[in-house]
């Protein structure tokens, strides 16, 4: 089933089950969900890792995204330019939690997913690596683009088995599969539910591949006019201007 939140002609915002992908006259998507907290995983791809030349973490590399960061398709990714000039595009798989998720083992990880939608965990890199922590620069208003819709989890067999690709003005820069993650969902959702309480409408970014435009040569990086497009197979692609 596909959920889709929307709001028409400046009304208060509705969730549509089983959305067939039509907007009513006067209708605009907004976030799927509306995250109590966005848990974020870095270097979780191989072939990422060997593009940012450091070592593979032992365990996943948790950070967090402020919630006030996120946006829905469609909605534009604002550039401060006066705090960051290297803005980089990071497609992953984020899961929605459906059911509290406090110490559960790998194997019953799964059953706590409500269901999976697009993320762009966009990031200023200068400041995340002036900062020597990732928040702020992964935090900043319209860094969290979400969507267009969840897919529920009855939908997704396997969430080790999807094609996610970013493109940039119709260029492909990212263009993998999410069976290259270094840790599954699985572990992901056990690993962080030993440290603190996962709640419904909680979204975990899993990670992004390779193909950033920080570690390109020459380096690339996103500017006013340009149009991101991050798609994941069998949920959809979530299209943002920058400004």
């Amino acid at each position: 089933m596909k959920v889709a939140r929307m709001q028409v002609d400046g009304g208060p915002p509705r969730t549509v089950e089983d959305w067939d992908g039509e907007l009513p006259e006067g209708g605009r998507l907004l976030a799927p969900v509306e995250p109590g907290k966005v848990v974020a995983i870095g270097l979780n791809y191989m072939d990422h890792i060997r593009e940012s030349g450091v070592e593979p973490p032992e365990v996943p590399l948790v950070f967090a995204k402020f919630p006030s960061s996120v946006i829905g398709p469609a909605e534009p990714i604002r550039l401060p330019q006066e705090l960051t000039q290297r803005v980089d595009w990071e497609v992953e798989l984020a899961v929605v939690i459906g059911r509290r998720a406090r110490s559960v083992g790998r194997d019953e990880a799964l059953e706590h997913v409500y269901g999976y939608t697009v993320a762009n965990d966009v990031s200023a890199r200068d400041l995340q690596f002036a900062d020597g922590q990732w928040v702020r620069a992964k935090s900043l208003d319209t860094f969290c683009p979400l969507g267009p819709v969840v897919v529920t989890a009855d939908e997704i067999t396997d969430p080790q088995a999807l094609r996610l690709s970013t493109r940039v003005n119709g260029e492909v820069m990212q263009d993998s599969s999410t069976d290259l993650m270094v840790f599954d969902v699985a572990t992901l959702i056990s690993f962080c539910s030993h440290s603190f309480t996962l709640e419904p409408g909680d979204v975990l970014l899993t990670g992004t591949p390779w193909g950033c435009g920080e570690f390109m040569d020459p380096q690339r990086h996103l500017a006013p006019g340009d149009v991101v497009e991050c798609e994941i197979e069998g949920i959809g692609t979530l299209r943002n201007p920058v400004l």
